[in-house]
C-alpha cells in the first residue's frame, strides 16, 4: 500500500486530508509540527509527503531542506500546501525540491488526490502547479 505522510499544524486540515487519501486507498500517517514530521518521515519512509510551510517547532522550508539533503529521504516527492501566497515563497519551496505548490485557500482535496496520483505516476518529473 502506498504510504503518505501529511504534515500540517491545522488539525482539521490534517483530518480532512487523511480521510480523503485513505478513501482513495492510501496508508496515511500525520504529523502536527516540523520535528514530528521529520521523525515520522524517517521512520515510515513514505512514498510521498504533503507538507505545510508554517508549522511549530520547525518550519516546512527547513523540513524540506533537511529531507532533500538526506540520502534516505531525498528521493521522496514533496507536495507543499501553504497559506503563503507570495511568488517568492512558492519559488523557494520549488527550489528546495518540492514537486508542486498549492495555496490552501484556492485548492480542493480532490486536487490534492489528483496531484498525489500524478506525482506517484510520474515520479520527480511532475510539473510544478
Amino acid at each position: 500500500m502506498t504510504k503518505v505522510v501529511v504534515a500540517d499544524d491545522d488539525r482539521m486540515f490534517r483530518k480532512a486530508a487523511e480521510t480523503t487519501l485513505r478513501r482513495q486507498g492510501y496508508s496515511v500517517a500525520t504529523a502536527s509540527d516540523g520535528e514530528e514530521a521529520l521523525q515520522l518521515i524517517r521512520s515510515e519512509q513514505p512514498d510521498i509527503i504533503v507538507l505545510d510551510l508554517i508549522m511549530p517547532k520547525l518550519q516546512g522550508f527547513d523540513v524540506l531542506q533537511i529531507l532533500k539533503q538526506d540520502t534516505l529521504t531525498s528521493a521522496i516527492p514533496v507536495i507543499v500546501l501553504s497559506s503563503l501566497t507570495q511568488e517568492q515563497d512558492k519559488q523557494e519551496a520549488l527550489d528546495l525540491g518540492a514537486v508542486a505548490y498549492f495555496n490552501k485557500a484556492t485548492f480542493s482535496l480532490g486536487e490534492l488526490v489528483k496531484q498525489v496520483e500524478l506525482t506517484l505516476a510520474k515520479g520527480q518529473d511532475t510539473c510544478p502547479s
